[in-house]
């Protein structure tokens, strides 16, 4: 039997234990478990999953270039609070990846492609029907994801997913805005229309007016709710050090 490799054996365990442990708190943070602005206690996470800190802070440095936490020196590590300029950024920013990608599928998609974009379509017409926001909301995640498939720049996806996690830090959801639902599906439809009539103009003009009305019924829906006051920072000489 061939000896094994010292040296690769020693590095598949904690590659995967702290990708694992990203994971886990990626998923923690999108559900708002730990909420924005919340300082991490380390030493407890590590506690809980039965792990040293050392797997658990690569996993905040993963976490950290993706920008849902922030390093501070000193004071540890916080959920990142996203802000609503952060948020307008970001979404004049996709609304030209996005618009991007929709011009590329109007010009290139090919009858497979633009069935499955109608048959998802088709979901978003049901979960509007039936009143489901989370069904809507998976739909249209599910048809602006096959969007960006289809046109098969895997650097635009890439961006787009980055930018996207960041999104899911805000403690709102557009589809709550009074008639946002009706108005997304009416968008969709827009969408839909352009793509299959092969205009590229008019597919990324509709998904850059679609991505800007989810900006705008955001901050509609922000200014009804109340402001969370964000977690304390530990205070200088407490565990936070």
């Amino acid at each position: 039997m061939p000896p094994t490799n010292p040296i690769k054996s020693s590095r598949i365990a904690p590659l995967a234990l702290y990708q694992e442990v990203a994971e886990r708190l990626r998923q923690r943070i999108f559900s708002h478990e730990l909420q924005p602005g919340a300082w991490i206690d380390e030493q407890a996470l590590a506690d809980q999953y039965g792990i040293s800190r050392t797997p658990l802070r690569e996993a905040l440095k993963v976490l950290a270039s993706e920008g849902l936490v922030t390093l501070k020196p000193r004071r540890g590590c916080y959920v990142t609070e996203i802000s609503e300029r952060d948020l307008d950024e970001i979404f004049n920013i996709m609304a030209l990846l996005e618009g991007q990608c929709a011009r590329e599928v109007a010009q290139r998609a090919g009858a497979a492609d633009l069935e499955r974009l109608r048959r998802i379509h088709d979901r978003l017409e049901t979960a509007a029907r039936d009143g489901n926001i989370n069904g809507f909301f998976e739909a249209n995640q599910a048809f602006h994801r096959g969007v960006q498939e289809i046109a098969d720049n895997r650097w635009l996806l890439h961006v787009i997913e980055d930018l996207r996690k960041v999104i899911k830090l805000s403690r709102h959801h557009s589809l709550f805005s009074e008639g946002r639902l009706e108005q997304s599906l009416s968008e969709h439809r827009d969408i839909l229309a352009a793509l299959l009539d092969r205009d590229g103009d008019q597919a990324e003009r509709r998904m850059r007016t679609h991505i800007g009305s989810g900006r705008a019924a955001l901050a509609r829906f922000a200014a009804t709710r109340p402001r969370t006051a964000s977690q304390e920072a530990p205070r200088e000489g407490s565990v936070a050090q």
